[in-house]
């Protein structure tokens, strides 16, 4: 039987993209790392934007998250800090694109990164896995190894529709592979509260899925889209602003829940 990592682990997984996931796992982490919460975030997605969201160059990294699934290396390796105190990151590198074709050969090879977190350092209370925008092998990988789903999804009227592709996978992965697998919630994102857009498809999504949506909105906010840029989660670079307000917040209600 596979050891299991003591510490929650969050997968932020969203099919489609532009959703607003690697903003909510860098985002995330560091509010959950400012309330003295050690987390742990792995950039599963090939395009490694949690990577140089958080200042690091991923073609520098000499040990990525693909040695960490090929087992060539220990989260403990692999693992980096970065500017934000108690937050720790595991990097991405563009060798992962590859990686889907590679593993596809291995035995269980759906469970490499459940077996890895095996390995998560003590001091970490919380591990989030910023998953790429597909259901794959490496989205698998973080289905199985996840205590849970955090589903952020745009408020836009084709949401509806990937909620339902993703309700399905998560049925499917808890029947067969990982019966732990709870849903954290859905994440609502890139919500203008001036539009009556966005609040037709708030209350859409909360009329179809009643017991999953979450109370926090994440706003659309131009901060949120400029501290990438600068290497730094939105806690670093404007911590008075709305967006970092918004994932306070959220990292407050998942901790409630």
């Amino acid at each position: 039987m596979l050891a299991i990592s003591a510490a929650p682990v969050i997968a932020v997984v969203n099919q489609k993209g532009g959703v607003g996931k690697t903003t909510t796992a860098i985002n995330l982490g560091a509010a959950l790392a400012e309330v003295g919460h050690p987390t742990l975030l792995i950039d599963l997605d090939p395009q490694a934007n949690s990577t140089s969201g958080l200042g690091l160059d991923p073609a520098r990294a000499r040990l990525s998250v693909y040695h960490l699934l090929t087992g060539e290396a220990t989260i403990e390796q692999v693992a980096q800090p970065t500017g934000v105190a108690g937050l720790t990151l595991v990097p991405s590198h563009i060798d992962l694109a590859g990686a889907e074709i590679e593993l596809a050969g291995e035995q269980e090879r759906e469970s490499l990164l459940r077996k890895a977190l095996a390995g998560t350092p003590d001091g970490i209370q919380i591990v989030i896995i910023d998953c790429p925008p597909s259901l794959g092998l490496l989205t698998l990988n973080a289905l199985v190894a996840a205590t849970s789903m955090l589903i952020p999804t745009q408020c836009e009227y084709f949401a509806l529709e990937g909620l339902r592709h993703l309700m399905y996978t998560h049925q499917l992965v808890r029947s067969r592979l990982n019966p732990r697998l709870a849903i954290a919630g859905i994440l609502m994102t890139q919500f203008d509260a001036r539009t009556t857009l966005a609040w037709d498809v708030l209350q859409s999504v909360r009329r179809s899925h009643p017991h999953h949506v979450l109370d926090t909105l994440i706003p659309r906010n131009v901060r949120l889209s400029e501290a990438p840029s600068h290497g730094k989660s939105v806690i670093e670079y404007d911590p008075t602003c709305r967006g970092a307000a918004a994932y306070r917040a959220l990292a407050k209600e998942l901790l409630e829940r």
